[in-house]
């Protein structure tokens, strides 16, 4: 079923609108500080070892347990949130761009087919 002149119009403000926003929200997230997703599975695991750890300290009086737990804690939250560093850690594309030329992300990829299908009716 088409949409009358009044939804086609509603929907094309909703849209300027929303890749406004989204554009802020795209170009933020661009600045380099991906999170590694590898990082933050072992940080996980090592926050879950540590509060083993942690928990083991406190019901066995054995402070030291649960200071190494802690510690082991705060370090896996620490790794969990570091940035990834340049390319190291991440896989190599066969499909990547040339290197003078930056690959274009999910939402540009996302725009150019809206474009299309647009340009198609």
């Amino acid at each position: 079923m088409p949409l009358s002149e009044q939804e086609q119009r509603l929907l094309d403000e909703m849209e300027r609108h929303l890749m406004q926003n989204d554009a802020d929200v795209v170009h933020a997230s661009r600045d380099g500080r991906a999170l590694s997703y590898r990082n933050i599975v072992y940080g996980s695991v090592l926050v879950l070892i540590g509060l083993g750890g942690l928990i083991a300290g406190v019901a066995v009086p054995l402070v030291f347990v649960g200071v190494i737990g802690f510690v082991l804690m705060l370090g896996g939250v620490v790794l969990a949130v570091t940035p990834a560093r340049g390319s190291r850690g991440q896989r190599e594309r066969s499909d990547a761009p040339a290197a003078g030329k930056p690959a274009p992300s999910f939402m540009d990829r996302m725009n150019d087919r809206w474009d299309r299908r647009q340009e198609e009716r």
